[in-house]
């Protein structure tokens, strides 16, 4: 099987353990924003372990169920469950680990003292999500959105970590991720749309073709900066958030000058660079907005 150290390099390589970035800002800002304050450096730990372990999991089912089709492909043939590089017992073996790292995490969000922390309680939620993605491009073009659904349980499962309560305005934060993700994967998508079309995969490339793809996720797009607006106005933010959040317009309009439907050459600079960039920025705008506030009040 190999040395112990590279058994696990190689399972961070597979689920892409860096991508982490695009879903944990936006988890921490649900945190912040719930308490207009920052957040105990316990709750941060346990938030960062509980995006840690939902993600893995996620990530190790994916390329469990798509195996079989990631050998027909030749973009993921190189995979490592296709290649052999791990095995699908390793690989199951990491899922119910993550999915304990994700429930101990939950455990231990629990600001109102409950004997089940109200996480724990919405955990199935998040399970059933992130488990039913997968299975989803088999048979509908909404697969997308429900990916979008699976990251956009962050911000809100960070703010009923540190409130213990549902409140209106993480849902919009949540709906803010939905649009965001469901945008850039119809993006990465295009990519495999010959191949999508060939085997009977609905994403929305294959289904409606490059051309109506591209203009949908601008259209997501457009509604992920009236969905940041929205969040703004619910919650009163000042000058630095706002301009987060027209940076992030800019680079979503930047994004998609990158991709066209006859030429898909730089797809990896628009999915992977300005996405990652988009959601480290709007955190980093939305923490000064909340220092330049508490400081104010002081």
């Amino acid at each position: 099987m190999g040395m112990p150290f590279a058994r696990v390099r190689h399972f961070a390589d597979m689920i892409k353990f860096e991508h982490t970035v695009f879903a944990l800002p936006f988890a921490f800002m649900g945190a912040f924003l719930a308490k207009r304050n920052f957040p105990t450096g316990h709750e941060l730990f346990w938030i960062t372990l509980a995006m840690i372990g939902a993600r893995t999991a996620a990530m190790s089912l994916n390329r469990l169920i798509d195996r079989h089709i990631d050998a027909k492909n030749p973009r993921t043939a190189g995979r490592h469950l296709p290649r052999g590089v791990l095995s699908v017992a390793e690989v199951w073996i990491y899922v119910v680990m993550s999915w304990i790292l994700l429930l101990v995490a939950a455990w231990q969000l629990n600001p109102l003292g409950l004997q089940v922390p109200l996480t724990v309680k919405l955990m199935p939620i998040a399970v059933l999500v992130l488990t039913v993605y997968s299975y989803t491009k088999r048979f509908t073009w909404a697969c997308h959105l429900v990916l979008g659904l699976s990251l956009g349980l962050a911000p809100v499962g960070s703010w009923v970590g540190v409130t213990g309560r549902v409140d209106f305005a993480a849902i919009v934060l949540g709906l803010v991720v939905i649009a965001w993700v469901s945008g850039f994967d119809v993006i990465y998508a295009c990519q495999d749309y010959e191949f999508d079309r060939k085997e009977g995969i609905h994403s929305i490339p294959a289904v409606f073709g490059l051309k109506k793809a591209l203009i949908f996720s601008g259209l997501l797009h457009v509604l992920t900066v009236l969905l940041l607006v929205w969040a703004g106005l619910i919650l009163s933010m000042g000058y630095f958030y706002w301009l987060g959040v027209i940076l992030a317009a800019g680079i979503l309009i930047y994004e998609h000058s990158l991709v066209t439907p006859t030429d898909l050459s730089k797809l990896d600079a628009a999915f992977f660079n300005m996405n990652g960039i988009l959601s480290v920025m709007l955190f980093v705008f939305t923490f000064a907005d909340i220092v330049i506030g508490l400081r104010i009040s002081l």
